[in-house]
C-alpha cells in the first residue's frame, strides 16, 4: 500500500473514533486499531523495529513525523515501560502492519516523558507503519548484531542512490535554475551582495533557516521563523546572527565551500549533499545520506586584524631523562 494511501486510511480512521468508536480497548486505557494487519509473529521486547510513524495531538497537531524528517525511526523494542504505552501498542503488530495506537497523555507524562510544548489534549496519537522486523529470538548477539548491520548498510545504500534524485526534485519543485561545483554542493545566489569577499580565516556573520527537502525547517537563526515554525529554543542561544571562522571547519563543509563564493550583503539558497553535510551517520532528525538546503544571508564579513597579537607557542616540556645506571 503506498504511503499517501496510508495516511490517509489512518487520518480518517481517528475521524471515525474520535469517541474511540472502533477502537478497542487495552490495559493502562490504551486505544488501538489494526487497520492494515498482516500475517506474522508479533514484535517482542529485544527485536528490532524500523518504523515510520506520525506523532500528534487528539486535535491534530502533529508532533513529530518520519515522514516530515525523511526517515524511519530504527530501535531495540524495550520493555513496556508502563500499562498500555507505545510500546505496549507496539507488541500487538508484526513486519507490514499499520495502526492508530492512542496513549493517555497523564500516562505519559506522570511517567517522566516530557511534555511537549503547548500540548492540549487527553491523547498522544501514534499512526505506525512497521517496515521491518528483525526478532532477536534464540540469536546470539553478534548473529543478531549482524542481520541489523546488514540491514542498515542495505538501507544506507538505498538512500545514497536516491540523494541525487531527491536533490533534483527539491530544485524542480522550488523552480532553482542552481550553479553545481565540482563536489556536488547546488547554489543559487539570490540576491549578490557589494561588500567584502570572503577569504579563509575570516569571521562570517550569518542569518539562515535549514530545511529537509520535504520542506520541514530543522534550524534557524531568525526569530520570526522560529517562531512561525514552532522550533524549540535554547534559552541560551540567542536568536540573532551566528559568527564563525570560514574555512576552518568549525561548520559543515558545504557552508565553509558556499561562504568563499560570496561577499557582504548577499544572499543564496543551498542544496548540500550529505557528503557536504552529515554524510552517512546523520545527526537528531536528518538520517543517513540526507541532503538538505539552507536559505542564507552573509550579513557581514570581519577580516583578521593583522596588528592583534599572535598567540604564544607554548614548547612542550623536555622528555624525562632515563635513569642514570649505578
Amino acid at each position: 500500500m503506498k504511503k499517501s494511501l496510508i495516511i490517509i486510511l489512518a487520518l480518517a480512521s481517528i475521524g471515525f473514533a474520535s469517541c474511540n468508536g472502533g477502537l478497542k480497548q487495552d490495559e493502562g486505557g490504551m486505544l488501538y486499531q489494526i487497520y492494515v494487519d498482516k500475517d506474522g509473529p508479533k514484535i517482542q521486547s529485544g527485536d528490532f523495529i524500523s518504523i515510520n510513524l506520525i506523532a500528534k495531538t487528539d486535535r491534530d497537531s502533529v508532533l513529530f513525523s518520519t515522514y516530515d524528517a525523511g526517515h524511519a525511526v530504527q530501535t531495540i523494542v524495550p520493555k513496556p515501560q508502563f500499562k498500555g504505552d507505545i510500546f505496549t501498542g507496539i507488541g500487538k503488530l508484526a513486519e507490514g502492519d499499520s495502526a492508530i495506537v492512542k496513549i493517555l497523555a497523564d500516562s505519559m507524562f506522570k511517567k517522566g516523558s516530557p511534555k511537549p510544548p503547548g500540548f492540549k489534549g487527553n491523547y498522544l496519537v501514534y499512526i505506525i507503519k512497521v517496515d521491518k522486523v528483525i526478532p532477536k529470538g534464540k540469536l546470539s548477539d553478534q548473529v543478531f548484531q549482524g542481520r541489523i548491520a546488514d540491514y542498515m548498510k542495505s538501507l544506507g545504500e538505498l538512500a545514497k542512490k536516491q540523494e541525487p534524485i531527491a536533490m533534483k526534485k527539491y530544485a524542480d519543485a522550488h523552480k532553482l535554475t542552481v550553479t553545481t561545483t565540482a563536489d556536488g554542493l547546488q547554489y543559487v545566489v539570490v540576491q549578490q551582495g557589494t561588500g567584502p569577499k570572503m577569504a579563509v580565516g575570516d569571521t562570517a556573520v550569518v542569518n539562515y533557516t535549514g530545511r529537509l527537502l520535504s520542506g520541514k525547517v530543522f534550524d534557524s537563526s531568525i526569530r520570526d521563523t522560529v517562531i512561525k515554525d514552532k522550533l524549540q529554543v535554547d534559552p541560551m542561544r540567542p536568536l540573532k546572527p551566528i559568527r564563525f571562522p570560514v574555512g576552518e571547519k568549525k561548520v559543515i563543509p558545504g557552508w565553509d565551500e558556499a561562504l568563499l563564493l560570496l561577499n557582504k550583503g548577499s544572499k543564496i539558497e543551498l542544496i548540500v549533499p550529505s557528503s557536504l553535510a552529515y554524510g552517512e551517520r546523520g545527526v537528531s532528525i536528518i538520517g543517513p545520506y540526507t541532503p538538505i538546503a539552507f536559505d542564507m544571508e552573509l550579513v557581514d564579513v570581519v577580516h583578521p586584524n593583522p596588528n592583534a597579537p599572535k598567540p604564544v607557542t607554548m614548547m612542550p616540556p623536555p622528555p624525562p631523562q632515563a635513569p642514570v645506571k649505578k
